[in-house]
């Protein structure tokens, strides 16, 4: 990856088409590659793309303008853009972030004067658990940052050092495997699972799906026999399978570590379901932040192709034919949303579809498709092997399996942690050496906060479902900007499709913002219930009707963080502008009463 363009705007277009055939499906694929060419996604480009995809400017632009890792105007030839999750902020990410700027001579959120460098923030980097980290032109991940790493970043920039000649080091990205169970122990020898499912036969096979009781491992949990019987039984000419790595949520990063460590045993579940299924062709969704996975997947791709385990006639089985295709997101957590993510394979801004219908009877291109996560597929590929009533002994009656838990925050020993269903969060914070807990976030900002009389709980689909994130938040940690760090997140990735969540997450930054200023009153723990009424009945999809948890569970929870910010004990106005006149009384030397405002309706000045 260069930080000079390989082309201008106008042939990096041209050559990113051909590469895609022409496909005005890959609009998105397209844009990012002309932008990983020249830094950013020019006129004379988007010329081309509407001439050579024949597609309308004003969708082209419309897309280009959704993904917060594409750009429309220069951004810098190094585009630096440090992690605003709540754990690397504890970890010291915004002073390291200001020491950069500082360093750079420029402001966050800027390009420099000579365009060579901008900084600014991302949500979540994916390295919760090697924090604070930052992401280098939308793709090179530096994790473990330090004074000493900021200084030789700043040193690297200024020299116009070519990203491709950087420290290897700098870039190193460790797993972080703690703990192990089914999906992390041994790898698989490539092919076992497909045999598996070859010499019992799709319906048999399907059958085994169901009886393991196998649950998405999304934090949904629909079942997963369930959802491939409904795709094969669909009516639709031609059926999808789709991995969905687009893991945005905070604190989570189990994916990454399947990605690089398990590829083949997520392939493989990928295989088996559309041998259940009857499907041809799949996708795998990679986030944009771990776009330095790409090759290595690719690689895998190529292996497999080779092997006779992916393409035609697989494993020679007449008639079974199957094909992945990587796509790469643009950073949408939104898309995280399996209608979401659909809408982005297809070239689109990644918007929530209404539901019904289902991807499972009208998913990509409208046809019946299967959506799971990379865990879900890694273990239908483990149910394949050892079959569904070896796996469903495993875990709790209702919750079968394991589970891969990503631990971060305030502990000795952050990484991923794999469980049969049913562990204690206390059992989790003991391995992981949580110093001197007082709340997890279980889940991310949109799950639950836990207080310590709550670690006992467990973790399963019976008690506290979980996408896989565990935040460790230690005694003194305030709660309160904590969840306003949440709060701030969605706001941020609110797609902006419907006006209650596109307004009310905004609103309900403004509220925190206030609290944190001191200006807080009743009244607005009344507005963020109110809030929380419209988001939850009236948002088109989960981010919204989310959105106010951690504020309500934090406020449930740790209501002296609240307190402490409170002025007044009835409403009073966010803004006192009697307090903002305190310079010019400063200024003047005048202090008398008439220099201020009434502060009360019934006081009038002299």
């Amino acid at each position: 990856m260069s930080t000079t363009p390989r082309l201008p705007p106008a042939a990096a277009a041209l050559a990113a088409i051909d590469r895609h055939h022409g496909n005005p499906l890959e609009l998105l694929q397209v844009l990012r590659e002309v932008q990983e060419d020249c830094g950013w996604i020019a006129p004379e480009a988007m010329d081309e793309i509407e001439k050579g995809l024949r597609l309308p400017r004003g969708k082209i632009e419309g897309v280009a303008s959704f993904y917060a890792f594409l750009h429309t105007k220069p951004a810098g030839r190094y585009r630096i853009r440090f992690s605003n999750n709540v754990t690397d902020r504890m970890l010291g990410g915004h002073v390291l972030m200001d020491r950069l700027c500082r360093s750079l001579w420029i402001e966050r959120g800027k390009v420099s004067e000579d365009g060579l460098v901008s900084v600014d923030t991302t949500s979540c980097t994916g390295l919760c658990d090697q924090g604070p980290a930052l992401l280098v032109n939308e793709g090179r991940a530096i994790g473990h940052l330090t004074e000493e790493r900021i200084d030789r970043i700043a040193e690297l920039v200024r020299g116009e050092v070519p990203l491709g000649d950087w420290p290897a080091e700098l870039f190193r990205v460790d797993d972080n495997i703690r703990r192990r169970e089914l999906l992390l122990a041994d790898p698989v020898e490539p092919g076992v699972a497909i045999d598996a499912a070859l010499a019992r036969g799709p319906g048999a096979m399907l059958d085994e799906m169901k009886a393991s009781r196998l649950r998405g491992r999304g934090g949904a949990g629909f079942h997963t026999g369930v959802k491939w019987e409904a795709c094969r039984n669909a009516p639709g000419r031609t059926r999808y399978i789709v991995c969905n790595a687009d893991e945005g949520e905070p604190g989570n990063f189990k994916d990454r570590v399947l990605l690089a460590t398990r590829a083949d045993l997520v392939v493989e579940g990928m295989t088996v379901a559309a041998f259940v299924a009857g499907a041809k062709r799949g996708f795998l969704y990679l986030r944009g932040e771990y776009l330095f996975l790409l090759a290595p997947l690719r690689e895998t791709l190529a292996r497999r192709r080779a092997a006779g385990l992916l393409g035609p006639s697989i494993r020679g089985a007449e008639g079974f034919d199957f094909d992945i295709d990587i796509h790469v997101g643009a950073g949408a957590y939104v898309c995280g949303e399996e209608s979401a993510l659909i809408e982005s394979l297809e070239g689109k801004r990644g918007t929530p579809r209404n539901r019904p219908p289902y991807p499972v009877t009208s998913g990509y291109l409208g046809e019946p498709t299967i959506v799971n996560n990379v865990e879900t597929f890694a273990a239908s590929a483990i149910v394949a092997i050892r079959g569904g009533a070896w796996y469903a002994a495993i875990g709790t009656p209702v919750s079968a399996g394991t589970k891969l838990v990503c631990i971060s925050g305030d502990c000795d020993r952050p990484g991923v942690y794999e469980y049969p269903f049913g562990f204690r969060v206390a059992e989790a914070l003991a391995d992981c050496g949580a110093q001197s807990p007082q709340a997890v976030q279980v889940s991310g900002p949109s799950g639950y906060c836990l207080a310590a009389s709550e670690f006992d709980r467990r973790i399963e689909f019976e008690d506290l479902p979980t996408a896989g994130a565990l935040m460790v938040f230690r005694e003194g940690r305030d709660m309160f900007q904590v969840a306003r760090n949440f709060v701030h997140f969605f706001a941020h990735e609110s797609c902006g499709f419907c006006t209650p969540c596109r307004v009310g997450t905004s609103l309900l930054v403004r509220l925190m913002d206030k609290l944190a200023r001191g200006h807080g009153s009743p009244y607005d723990f009344a507005e963020i219930e109110r809030l929380n009424g419209h988001l939850h009945t009236l948002s088109h999809c989960g981010l919204g009707q989310t959105a106010c948890n951690p504020v309500l569970h934090t406020i449930a929870r740790f209501r002296p963080a609240y307190d402490r910010r409170l002025e007044h004990e009835e409403f009073r106005p966010g803004f006192d502008l009697d307090r903002a006149l305190l310079a010019a009384r400063q200024m003047t030397g005048r202090d008398d009463r008439a220099a201020h405002l009434a502060q009360d309706p019934a006081e009038e000045a002299p």
